[in-house]
């Protein structure tokens, strides 16, 4: 196989398993989408778009010039994980399921809650650090086409399988009542919850401070 069809297989596999599986981004998208609706969900899912091609820029370009990067992923997770534990408490202290009526309100809050999620979330430098960069610079090699395939291929997946996501939970929601709402939006808040106890623990080791804890 040519290098071009490699890149884009390659982006197809990675985008659709980033996008489908569980993490603070996803999580909030369906939030999102239960608590204000799809159009909401659809703006939350698009965030990558805004905020992923700056990270492959930093991740190419200190790839050939940094070998030790896990101080700086730490302090993402551990910024990561504040931010995810203001989206729990969000989620968990909500007590009505009063929607909006600005419908571009609720977009544009979606998106910004979209954008900082992805931007403090470890996960998407950490791919682009340790897969998607690599990929990207060996590419370069062959030429430029390759890497641009990787990278329309990779995000169009990714937030591609977000918005099928989006659809098929604003779908569903229309068989709940307003009770299971809440019940399922605390729900999504303890796990956003989980997921930052378990970025603040992965910051820590990252950046040696856990050390101080082992006797």
């Amino acid at each position: 196989m040519t290098d071009e069809i490699v890149m884009i297989i390659s982006g197809i596999l990675f985008g659709l398993t980033a996008g489908i599986s569980p993490g603070p981004l996803i999580t909030m998208v369906i939030s999102e989408t239960i608590k204000k609706g799809k159009t909401a969900g659809i703006t939350a899912s698009v965030a990558p778009l805004i905020t992923d091609i700056p990270i492959i820029a930093v991740a190419v370009f200190l790839l050939s010039r940094v070998s030790n990067l896990n101080v700086f992923l730490g302090i993402m997770s551990i910024l990561g994980a504040a931010f995810i534990t203001y989206l729990a408490f969000e989620s968990l202290t909500i007590k009505n399921m009063e929607m909006k009526q600005s419908e571009s309100k609720n977009s544009n809050d979606s998106l910004k809650k979209g954008i900082l999620t992805n931007l403090l979330s470890p996960h998407p430098y950490v791919f682009y650090f340790s897969v998607g960069g690599p990929l990207i610079v060996k590419s370069l090699a062959e030429g430029i086409l390759p890497s641009l395939l990787f990278i329309t291929f990779f995000l169009g997946c990714l937030v591609g399988s977000k918005i099928v996501i989006v659809l098929m939970v604003d779908k569903s929601k229309k068989f709940l009542t307003s009770k299971m709402y809440i019940y399922l939006i605390k729900l999504l808040g303890v796990l956003l919850l989980l997921y930052a106890v378990a970025f603040l623990i992965n910051g820590l080791g990252l950046v040696g401070m856990s050390k101080q804890f082992d006797r």
